[in-house]
Order: structure tokens, then C-alpha cells, then sequence
């Protein structure tokens, strides 16, 4: 099963890396972590320093933005199409 790492103890152990310029062998040793799981996390660091550990359950602002924006999309196409239903019934009225 594989465990569970809190966000700030991911940070811990990057900023650790970082800042001190320790090889990430050690740091993973004197941490007890795989060093495969703290290259992957350092990985993620560079890649997204704004919130790259947003957490269990939690989109990171990327994703939240995008999640809304598809459901803004979603309720936009659904307004068009009940207008374009309500152009056609009034036009074919007129006549």
C-alpha cells in the first residue's frame, strides 16, 4: 500500500534539496522516503512552483480554472440552443 505524504513535508524535503544543495540520495535517506518518490516531487516543484502539492481531493488553480471554465462552456452551449429553438418557433409564426 503505498503511503501518504503530508504537502508540507513534500516541501520540507524539496526546499531541503534546494536550498542546501544536498544530494537528494541523502535528504531521501535522513527523511526515510523512497529517492525515486523525492525526484518525482522535485520534479513537480520545478514544474509548478505555485501549489504543486495542492493535495487529497484538491485541483491545483490550473485545473480548477479549467473544470470551471468547461462548465461555463457547457451552460453557454445549452442557453444557444434554447434560443436557437425559440428563433425558429417565432419565425415560423410570422408567416
Amino acid at each position: 500500500m503505498a503511503k501518504y505524504y503530508s504537502a508540507e513535508f513534500r516541501m520540507d524535503a524539496v526546499k531541503r534539496v534546494e536550498t542546501t544543495g544536498a544530494p537528494v540520495a541523502r535528504v531521501a535517506a535522513e527523511l526515510g522516503i523512497n529517492e525515486n518518490t523525492l525526484h518525482g516531487w522535485l520534479k513537480r516543484y520545478r514544474e509548478k512552483s505555485v501549489d504543486p502539492f495542492p493535495g487529497s481531493g484538491k485541483l491545483s488553480s490550473d485545473d480548477a480554472q479549467l473544470r470551471k471554465l468547461e462548465r461555463e462552456n457547457r451552460e453557454l452551449r445549452g442557453e444557444i440552443k434554447i434560443l436557437k429553438k425559440a428563433a425558429a418557433y417565432f419565425a415560423k409564426n410570422q408567416k
